[in-house]
């Protein structure tokens, strides 16, 4: 079969969906790529796989209807002329006018992935309730031309299912996420001098960062030796941290050095990864910390909440709540062979649940490739 897997953002082709792609292509189908130019060398890593790379203008943010029209119509051109047999999309923006421009260029199975339910779905009251609605409808409508839907957890399922933006009968798997390679993420042993507290993200309210660095500060004054590291780069929209109260954590003692290129090397650094968030999909920075065998600190949100079994590789605790998240890490400070015992139980859980052969095996059965 000839297959288009169509994404937000070019890097992502390569680093998140990667071994997906080449195991498609292992199956003997041919596999093109599709999203936006934003790394000059994603067509050549792709190149390498053996998957050809297209171009198309796709903005991750904003809701501007000429710019999203144009991207709508570019996408169905683009379908027409190289007439895949398959179409799997992924992230909102995709998913609506990927499956929209799919069902326009007469494509007969398309799939959707949906990897998290991001700002829009943040809060669906107030201020943003227009937003809600307005995605909602969007998902609804996209969502009915496709074969079947993906998600990444159960609870983003049955929200799907309560507000009606999936029809009844529609076929629908959980995939665990998107899986994580374990033969590059492997297991490294833990720094057994200084306590290392790790949460790789975005600058994002939503993703708990706020939550982390005060707990961090916390800790930081009764425990001086403790170290706390927040890793990412700044995420301009509403939902932003500001510069100035990423400095003022700096000047508290929490490291904040951006981004980086290769996150191996900030895991095995770390004793314990943290991640506060308020909902993902399947949070990957927790995954690439179970295969390098590290315990867990998340909320028990969903996305979060199945990557912890509670009290075996880590803790959950409840979203926007500073003070428990403080005692969770407060536990491994005070009682250092628990990142060790707790760090081989996330390594045995991911190999369970979230080998990414695993996950792409449930992915291609799905779709019948």
């Amino acid at each position: 079969m000839k297959i288009a897997v169509i994404g937000g953002y070019g890097p992502s082709l390569v680093n998140f969906r990667g071994p997906m792609l080449r195991a498609m292509k292992e199956a003997g189908h041919e596999v093109c790529g599709i999203a936006p130019l934003d790394s000059p060398d994603v067509p050549e890593k792709l190149a390498a796989m053996g998957i050809e790379f297209i171009a198309v203008p796709i903005r991750r943010k904003g809701m501007n209807p000429l710019r999203d029209m144009a991207s709508l119509m570019a996408l169905t051109g683009i379908l027409r002329r190289h007439k895949p047999d398959v179409v799997l999309s992924y992230t909102i923006k995709p998913v609506i006018y990927g499956s929209l421009a799919a069902r326009l260029a007469g494509v007969q199975n398309i799939f959707s992935m949906i990897t998290g339910l991001g700002y829009a779905f943040g809060q669906t009251s107030g201020k943003r309730a227009l937003l809600f609605k307005l995605v909602k409808n969007m998902y609804r409508t996209a969502l009915y031309f496709n074969k079947g839907v993906m998600f990444q957890n159960p609870d983003d399922r049955n929200m799907f299912m309560e507000l009606g933006i999936i029809p009844g009968g529609k076929d629908t798997v959980v995939t665990n996420g998107s899986g994580v390679d374990m033969d590059y993420f492997t297991s490294s042993p833990l720094n057994d001098v200084t306590p290392v507290f790790l949460c790789i993200s975005r600058l994002l309210r939503e993703k708990g960062v706020r939550e982390f660095a005060e707990a961090a500060m916390s800790l930081k004054r009764k425990y001086p030796d403790a170290e706390f590291r927040l890793v990412g780069p700044h995420d301009p929209g509403p939902d932003s941290i500001s510069a100035e109260e990423v400095a003022r954590w700096q000047d508290a003692g929490i490291e904040c050095p951006g981004p980086v290129e290769d996150v191996r090397e900030e895991l095995a650094g770390c004793t314990v990864y943290v991640l506060p968030s308020y909902r993902e999909g399947t949070p990957r920075s927790v995954l690439e910390a179970m295969s390098t065998g590290r315990a867990i600190v998340t909320t028990d949100a969903p996305g979060c909440r199945e990557t912890v079994m509670e009290g075996s590789n880590g803790y959950k605790v409840p979203t926007r709540d500073v003070a428990e998240l403080e005692k969770a890490i407060e536990r491994f400070i005070l009682r250092p062979d628990l990142a060790r015992t707790m760090g081989e139980a996330s390594l045995e859980y991911a190999a369970e649940k979230y080998d990414v052969n695993k996950v792409n095996t449930t992915i291609m059965n799905f779709m019948g490739l």
